[in-house]
């Protein structure tokens, strides 16, 4: 399995930072990095078990080419490369294997899931140009052969909609469940705000159809795909989120002002200062938006742990709610709150978070040295190309999705999209 989550009652083994490692890596002596990936690999190997490139072998093309291509995600489950799907990017050969490996050179061929940006451009602009009001990244990361998180990004009536989904690396096929609850999530989100529904009341149905969508992916008990699921409305004046697992949301203030910099509340007490979900709470400092359904939460919710003694623990990221056909009953969390001033909402995945926990930490990387960047409002794909640069730069262990919502939108007037965007442009780098 390709991602690090477990699902509470799984034996699967974790691997998170900090958490040791599982899998092939666990117990034996690192003496080489794969050239082309980076992944840990050892003297008796001939291929590298992550990306299939043949040891041997210096760097091959295709690393520069995979940072190169931008493709937009598509509502079918990721495909291989087949044989008539073109030449191999690092040797030229045409004979591609069912699994999407060549079989002169052994090198992995790109997905079209290893790396994804859209951008969501305003209904009009003068001279053919239109300003962006929300982007979105998301790239497999330096560790896994495969992309199992999942973006969807669209329009409604009054605002933007965003959903992320990352598979669980324990269960069957999770790059199709994440596929499955991004898409569904989405369409049954925006179509319920179109309609009039009340935001909570649409995140929550939102979510309860993705549910279904992916629980009707399982075809046996011991086949289940699952993932997790998070998504973020803006409509008015008010921002609304739900979610199932630990893939989070955040505020981030225009300002740089943050509830975890400067004299706040101990180490341990970070997590419950920045989650609060009263009822239109107003975001003013950069803040995380949700709590995740995690065996460490629930023990620093119990008492029974500090935070950092939860965060030490083997079992921390063990997820305890997901989507799934073994999920029982699902409950989402739904919360609104109102943003003070302007500022940027954050959708992500743990690969993001799992280096840069802390709304202030992330809110600094948007920033820039010495606040010289552009910022989320002046360029949302600049943003999120940041935050998974540098996801990667710490290491890239995971997959990492991040989608980037400016608040108030850029050009925009009262936050008002029109009906007409698109729910996705191409945007090649």
């Amino acid at each position: 399995m390709t991602d690090d989550h477990t699902r509470a009652g799984d034996t699967t083994g974790t691997d998170e930072p900090g958490t040791g490692t599982a899998g092939t890596d666990q117990g034996k002596a690192a003496e080489l990095s794969c050239p082309a990936c980076g992944a840990v690999v050892f003297a008796e190997e001939i291929f590298c078990e992550e990306c299939g490139h043949r040891l041997a072998d210096g760097p091959p093309a295709a690393a520069a080419g995979r940072d190169g291509a931008t493709v937009r995600q598509e509502s079918a489950p990721s495909a291989r490369r087949a044989g008539g799907a073109g030449p191999c990017p690092g040797c030229g050969g045409t004979a591609i294997d069912a699994d999407g490996y060549c079989e002169t050179c052994g090198l992995r061929q790109p997905a079209e899931r290893d790396h994804v940006e859209i951008e969501l451009p305003a209904g009009s602009g003068g001279n053919g140009t239109r300003p962006v009001v929300a982007a979105g990244a998301s790239d497999r990361g330096r560790r896994y052969s495969r992309n199992e998180d999942a973006l969807a990004l669209a329009a409604h009536l009054s605002g933007v909609a965003a959903v992320v989904s990352d598979g669980v690396g324990s269960s069957q096929r999770p790059d199709e469940a994440s596929r499955a609850a991004a898409d569904t999530g989405l369409a049954e989100l925006v179509a319920r705000l179109d309609a009039g529904e009340d935001a909570e009341d649409a995140t929550r149905h939102a979510a309860l159809r993705a549910a279904a969508a992916v629980a009707a992916l399982a075809t046996s008990p011991s086949d289940a795909p699952s993932c997790t699921y998070v998504s973020a409305v803006t409509r008015g004046p008010a921002v609304t989120v739900g979610w199932i697992g630990d893939s989070r949301a955040y505020w981030l203030a225009a300002d740089g002002s943050g509830e975890d910099a400067g004299a706040g509340p101990a180490p341990d007490e970070l997590d419950a200062a920045e989650v609060s979900t009263g009822d239109m709470a107003e975001l003013a400092a950069s803040r995380r938006l949700t709590e995740d359904d995690s065996w460490a939460a629930f023990m620093v919710a119990e008492g029974s742990l500090t935070e950092a003694e939860a965060e030490a623990h083997p079992n921390a990221h063990v997820i305890t709610a997901w989507l799934g056909a073994d999920a029982g009953q699902v409950s989402p969390h739904v919360a609104t709150f109102r943003p003070g001033g302007p500022g940027t909402l954050l959708v992500c995945s743990d690969g993001l978070w799992n280096y840069f926990p802390a709304a202030a930490d992330l809110a600094a990387l948007l920033a820039g040295p010495g606040g010289g960047s552009p910022g989320p409002a002046a360029d949302p794909l600049g943003a999120a190309r940041t935050l998974v640069s540098r996801a990667l730069e710490a290491g890239g262990r995971d997959n990492i999705t991040v989608a980037v919502i400016p608040v108030p939108f850029p050009g925009g007037s009262g936050g008002r999209v029109h009906e007409s965007i698109p729910q996705s442009t191409e945007e090649p780098r």
